[in-house]
């Protein structure tokens, strides 16, 4: 999910469509909080690890 949304990141900034920009900010922070919860130990999703 946050190579997704880097990538989403990148598309956006280059073509300069603020919606891609935007979804991929989005895709980026929520990648991160799962990639943290499950990192720490928190079951994400019914699952004992997020990657």
């Amino acid at each position: 999910m946050v190579i997704l949304g880097i990538i989403l990141l990148i598309i956006g900034f280059l073509a300069g469509i603020s919606i891609l920009w935007t979804i991929g900010l989005i895709l980026v922070v929520i990648g991160l909080v799962l990639w943290v919860l499950g990192a720490v130990g928190h079951s994400v999703g019914g699952r004992r690890h997020y990657w």
